[in-house]
Parts: structure tokens; sequence; C-alpha cells
């Protein structure tokens, strides 16, 4: 069963086509990611979803029908651009969010929230002394505070440090096994792999991955080699059948010219120096991003 159907929804705004005739089904109880470059219409489409934005064709579909008027009880939506009532008490304002949300004994349940995250000393200061991290944790509570069916989150871990990141997952998932659906967008792609059922990818407006991270990297060869080897990029300069190295420092990962032979690559690189790691693989979620988003033609021009 989908809980949110997309179909053949545009929008443009004066001359920009910002989205192009794009149709998506999100499965109940999943989590799908939503990923592209910047300006790629990710944010768009979460506008038009939540009824911020109209499409100017095309039917968006919650729950089986469309929506009307911009308040879905059901819906918890964290936007890309966060706002929190700056002089309002910390409780008092996951407390207010909690009353407009039917939430029982909203008091109790603000308390357990700023308990969770940490925030328990922060409790009655004012929203405004917060540090970014914790305002996140604070604007996260009270998108969630009501356990909608559906979450909405753009960049939910834009600017969190490895600790509050990792409690923001938690929740995340947490509130799938307790039934919610989740869309989120993201531009880490490791996140993206690991948490996501489903991910789609929009480039230019357009769609242009949909489906699981599996199926994502069947449409693709495999031909991406993980190497980790002693003295780092340079040592493959010169081997033959590379097409492209991408590093991180620590590990490298190649991409073969079409038809080469893995183990060829391997012995002239074993020539040069010591392998650690070597692993024949398809394209991670990363790759197939770079890959989409800037083209070969770009890549060779730098």
């Amino acid at each position: 069963m989908n809980i949110i159907n997309l179909e053949n929804i545009s929008k443009t705004f004066g001359s920009h086509l910002a989205v192009n005739n794009l149709t998506l089904s999100v499965p109940k109880g999943s989590i799908y990611g939503f990923i592209g470059p910047n300006g790629s219409g990710k944010t768009t489409t979460i506008r038009m979803i939540m009824n911020i934005l109209y499409p100017d064709n095309g039917k968006v579909r919650i729950f089986g029908k469309e929506q009307t008027g911009s308040r879905l009880d059901q819906v918890g939506y964290l936007p890309e651009e966060r706002g929190l009532y700056k002089k309002m008490k910390v409780k008092k304002l996951i407390q207010f969010y909690g009353e407009l949300k039917n939430v029982a004994n909203p008091g109790k349940v603000a308390d357990d929230w700023l308990e969770k995250f940490d925030l328990t000393p922060w409790a009655n200061k004012k929203v405004e002394a917060l540090s970014k991290g914790m305002s996140q944790k604070v604007q996260f509570i009270i998108t969630v505070i009501n356990k909608p069916s559906v979450v909405i989150l753009d960049e939910p871990f834009s600017g969190l440090d490895p600790i509050n990141a990792d409690i923001i997952k938690e929740e995340i998932l947490k509130l799938q096994d307790e039934g919610s659906t989740i869309i989120f967008s993201t531009h880490d792609m490791a996140v993206a792999e690991m948490m996501c059922d489903y991910i789609f990818m929009i480039h230019k407006g357009e769609k242009v991955l949909d489906g699981t991270l599996q199926s994502i990297q069947d449409q693709f060869s495999k031909d991406t080699i993980k190497v980790q080897l002693n003295g780092g990029k340079h040592i493959l300069n010169d081997i033959p059948n590379i097409d492209k190295i991408n590093d991180f420092g620590q590990v490298q990962e190649i991409r073969m010219f079409p038809d080469s032979d893995p183990q060829e690559i391997l012995s002239a690189i074993i020539s040069k120096t010591k392998v650690t790691k070597f692993e024949i693989t398809s394209p991670s979620l990363n790759d197939i991003f770079i890959r989409i988003a800037r083209p070969e033609k770009n890549e060779n021009n730098e």
C-alpha cells in the first residue's frame, strides 16, 4: 500500500522548471530517501507534498486522497529552514506544540523528550540561548511529538555532530518500527545507503533514479574496485585500465574501463606497493550520484 502518490506533478518559477512531470509512490512504513544536487528540486517536491506549494499540474495524494489546506495533522514536517520562537522557554515551546497536536499530558511528554535528548538542563532557558545543534533537536522533537503517520525531514542531520546525528537516526528508526512512513532528504550518501528502503534521485527537476539500493546498483555494471594500499592515490597513476579514481584518503574507489580485467589491475598495483584491501563491487551510491550529477565531460575538463 502506498501512503503518498505523486502523479505527473510539475512546478515552474517564472521561466525555471523546478520539477518536471514527476511520478513517485511511497510505500507505507518505508524510509524513502530523497537525494540530488542543490537546486535539483528536492525541497520543491517536499513542499508540494506538504501543500506549501501547489503543482502547476498533476496530483498529490496522501492517505489515498488529495489534501486541501496547508495543515496536515498526521504529517510531521521538519523544513530545511529551521524556525523556532526564540523568546519562548524550551519546555514551554515543546509543550505548546504538544498541545497544538493534541498530545495527551504534553508537559510530561516534553520532559521525556528533553531527558532523551540531554536537554533537561536547558528546559527553562530561552530558545535563543541554544546552540544550533540543540535547536535542531528541539525542532525534531516538535516535528514528531505526536508520532505522526508520515514524517518528512528536509536535511535532518545537517549541522549535527555524530552523537546527536546518531540520536536522531535512532528516533527515526523507532518511528518506523511504530508504523510511521519516513521521507527525508540528505546529501549524505552513506546515510542514505544504510537507512533507506528506497532512494529517489532528482536532477534538474527530473527523476533519474527510483528504487531500492540494490535495484539502483543493478543498473550499473560491477565496474568498481575498492582498494586500500600503502602510499595513497598517487600509486595508482599510470595503472592501465583505470577510468577514474574517487579518493577517500584511506580508501580509493576505482572505476574500470569496460571489459577490463580487475586481476590485471590488482597485479599492476601489487607490483608497486602492498595492498591491504581489494574488493570488486557495484558502484557506491556516492559514485552513482557523482556520475549523474557531474557528467564525464565536466570531470575531464577539471
